[in-house]
Order: C-alpha cells, then sequence, then structure tokens
C-alpha cells in the first residue's frame, strides 16, 4: 500500500490540467530555455571529445507528464523514446501531444517508486520529478536505472537545488526538494559517479536553480 507521501502526490496531480501550463506549475513561458538547456547538455554528452557518449537508439522518459520532454528534446535526438508516468490522463494527452508518434514506444502507466524496467537504455531522463521520491526509494530507483543502462548509457537527472542548503518540503503537491550536498549523498549511496555537472541558464530570478546531472554505475 503506498504511503501518504505518495497518495498526496497522486490526488494533487490528478487535479492538474494536462497542458503545458498545468504541467509546468504555471511555468510554461520557461519551456523554450529549458529544452535549449537541455539540448546543449546532451550535445556536450554525445560530442566526439566524450570519450564514451551514449548511443542515440532508445530513451526513457521519467516521469513525463504529457510529453513536453520527449516531444521537444528526446525525439530529436533518439530512433525511440519510451514515457512512464503515473498520471493516466497526462499519459492519454502524450499520445496527442507528441507530434512524432513513430519514435514513440511504450508507455508505462507507473510511479517511479514501483517502476522496473525491462529494457535497456541509452539515456534514462530525470526531470523534476525525483523530489517526489523518499530518498531510500530514490537511491533504489537510480540503482535500478543503473542497471537498465546498455553500454556507454547515462542517468540524466534536471532537477531543483534549494539555495538554502536545507531540504524544503512542499506540502501542497507532496514533494522535497534537496540541497546540493543532499543530492550528491544520494547519487554516492546508490554507487553513481558524476560525468558532467551543469547549472541551466537563462532562468528567470525567484524560482530555484536547476542544475543537470549525467551519471553513470561507478564500477
Amino acid at each position: 500500500m503506498e504511503s501518504k507521501f505518495y497518495e498526496d502526490a497522486i490526488d494533487y496531480w490528478a487535479q492538474v490540467p494536462a497542458t503545458l501550463e498545468g504541467v509546468l506549475g504555471g511555468f510554461e513561458f520557461i519551456s523554450d530555455d529549458d529544452v535549449k538547456g537541455s539540448s546543449s547538455f546532451l550535445e556536450e554528452l554525445f560530442c566526439c571529445k566524450n570519450s564514451s557518449p551514449p548511443e542515440r537508439n532508445i530513451a526513457l522518459d521519467c516521469g513525463a507528464g504529457i510529453g513536453r520532454v520527449t516531444k521537444f528534446l528526446l525525439t530529436k535526438y533518439f530512433d525511440k523514446v519510451d514515457l512512464v508516468e503515473q498520471n493516466q490522463q497526462f499519459l492519454e494527452k502524450a499520445h496527442h501531444f507528441i507530434d512524432n508518434p513513430d519514435k514513440i514506444g511504450t508507455m508505462y502507466a507507473s510511479g517511479l517508486q514501483n517502476f522496473k524496467p525491462d529494457k535497456k537504455y541509452d539515456v534514462i531522463w530525470n526531470q523534476w520529478v525525483l523530489g517526489h521520491l523518499k530518498d531510500a526509494d530514490l537511491i533504489e530507483y537510480f540503482i535500478t536505472c543503473g542497471n537498465s543502462l546498455n553500454p556507454n548509457g547515462l542517468i540524466i537527472v534536471k532537477e531543483n537545488v534549494t539555495s538554502s542548503n536545507k531540504l524544503e518540503k512542499d506540502e501542497v503537491d507532496s514533494s522535497v526538494t534537496r540541497p546540493m550536498k543532499h543530492l550528491l549523498r544520494i547519487f554516492k549511496k546508490a554507487k553513481l559517479k558524476i560525468v558532467k555537472e551543469l547549472k541551466q541558464e537563462d532562468f528567470p530570478k525567484g524560482i530555484y536553480p536547476v542544475h543537470m546531472f549525467a551519471l553513470r554505475p561507478n564500477i
């Protein structure tokens, strides 16, 4: 049985419209800059200067919402993209929102705390969703993702990071925002190493700093 922390998040997102404005919490206007920053990050990871770039066959979009990241980013780089999202309404909207259906693979209706991929991926993309996982579940999730990577595959994390150096809770949507040291500790416990880290630029003042991490199992 799901804990209240997860049940409250399900209830919150069930009331959110299946629109860009809804899934971005009223910040639809940052979407273009967000995608631009993510694209630059991916380009650097694919660059010939990278000694072990991932392949571009298949990616997984985790906490995919209505498919914003898939539509505007991942389908530009990968032959196929799978999506995992616990809100069935969002997944149904994604079918219509993503205008390149030939590139869409499997859509999984699942919370990440329960998700067990049965494929191998070149990139597993996690953005603005990991705050909905408890620390212990996040560590286990990362371990699972690490075992679901193709050779040279990467786990991408793009998340808000607190500037207060403290963990901050949001009782409204049942999530947490972690400080940098907290995230780094979780990566270490999940036996992940940072291949690349970059701060998102061109976001408005007054919102959380956003950082991107490319991670690999530390074998």
